[in-house]
């Protein structure tokens, strides 16, 4: 059956981060909300059904991962990305930054630093900084619309660092890079001993023609000295309900970060989570599928859209995620500026492109997780706003 994701859901009074926060971090409720990473599509029926049988239950005791838990992720992995995963190298946690913050941890000294490649997700600063460790950047290069990572600066930091974070598909910008990438990469880690924490949450979530290729798969001398993260909650839609998979299959490091999820108490997995996980991987395929189908037509959509109303705003081309990173800088607005006028001049809530980097000044990320009638109003009233500025 065809999933309509015309449909609007209503989200107001969810207590819903991206809904319910608009007049506290946006100064007004009429905001239009195209800012966080969760969608505001119906998760899969076979996900809805299970979490409501699991609900009728009535009893939410405390809850193993059986090997059907693990199987699921087990085959999701061998069918959507070709990589026969161990069982033993599958670790939970509830999210994937959490991950990423006990591994800076875990896996680094005070004042050390962790590479990253702005503009980049947020909370990879925070990991890094939080941990009492040095965020070493190495930013990407935009180059005639698309970004590319700079190997000459990529080696170069890494003479001095242990670890690197990656974002793989890139967020905000869109990458689903290459093989060719990975493997140059994958061999400058293995020359300087680097150990490469991806995150791959956004792996499913790629566009036509497009394959993301994890990275521990790359060779045996790379998932060594590599952890994949990945989660179904971007994909499916559960980020509430807080559950992730870390693929380590080096034994030392894995030994370390299961020490330290037991040390924190993390380690127990919601009754709904592992339910939830389980329809998801086992039977959300087609959902998936026609989800980034409808994606791709918002993305379609919105470069019409701009090539045709809005020429100063230029879309960076987008090979993954269901984020788009637009281009503002022919606005001629300081960052701040730009995101006063689309919050209180167009009443629309992007997310502001330096949190991901000084470099992403000039930039906004704009959701596209949702109803193409969303996309419509979101353009109508950025349209509307810029027309007027420019009388």
């Amino acid at each position: 059956m065809t999933h309509s994701f015309d449909q609007i859901v209503e989200r107001r009074n969810t207590d819903s981060m991206k809904w319910d926060k608009l007049k506290q971090l946006f100064g007004s409720a009429e905001v239009l909300p195209m800012w966080v990473a969760d969608m505001d599509f119906l998760s899969p029926p076979a996900v809805v059904k299970a979490i409501t049988e699991r609900a009728k239950h009535g009893v939410y005791g405390y809850t193993i991962m059986s090997d059907s838990f693990y199987e699921a992720i087990i085959g999701w992995m061998e069918r959507r990305h070709q990589w026969q995963v161990n069982k033993e190298w599958l670790c939970y946690c509830p999210g994937i930054v959490t991950a990423l913050s006990i591994l800076v941890e875990v896996l680094t000294k005070p004042g050390e630093s962790v590479m990253i490649q702005p503009p980049v997700y947020t909370p990879f600063f925070q990991v890094i900084s939080r941990n009492g460790r040095s965020v070493k950047e190495v930013p990407l290069i935009l180059e005639e619309g698309q970004y590319r990572m700079d190997f000459e600066l990529l080696e170069e930091a890494m003479k001095t660092s242990k670890v690197m974070i990656l974002c793989s598909p890139h967020n905000p910008v869109g990458r689903v890079w290459s093989r060719d990438e990975l493997v140059k990469l994958g061999e400058l880690s293995s020359k300087y001993q680097v150990i490469i924490i991806s995150d791959e949450i956004h792996a499913d979530l790629v566009f036509n023609g497009e394959k993301h290729l994890p990275f521990g798969m790359l060779s045996e001398e790379i998932a060594q000295q590599s952890i994949t993260c990945i989660a179904p909650s971007k994909t499916f839609n559960i980020a509430g309900l807080k559950t992730a998979s870390i693929i380590i299959p080096n034994p030392k490091i894995r030994r370390l970060f299961e020490n330290r999820i037991q040390t924190l108490s993390l380690h127990l997995e919601s009754c709904f989570g592992v339910d939830a996980v389980k329809a998801a991987y086992n039977e959300g395929e087609v959902w998936v599928d026609e989800l980034m189908n409808y994606m791709q037509g918002n993305l379609q959509y919105l470069a019409k859209f701009l090539q045709e109303h809005l020429p100063m705003v230029k879309l960076i081309q987008s090979q993954g995620t269901y984020l788009a990173w637009l281009d503002f800088r022919d606005l001629q607005m300081e960052a701040d500026e730009l995101q006063t006028f689309l919050t209180q001049k167009a009443k629309v809530g992007l997310s502001a492109g330096t949190i991901y980097g000084s470099q992403g000044a000039g930039f906004m990320r704009m959701n596209l997780g949702c109803p193409r009638s969303v996309v419509e109003e979101g353009l109508r009233r950025i349209h509307k706003a810029i027309t007027e500025l420019q009388k």
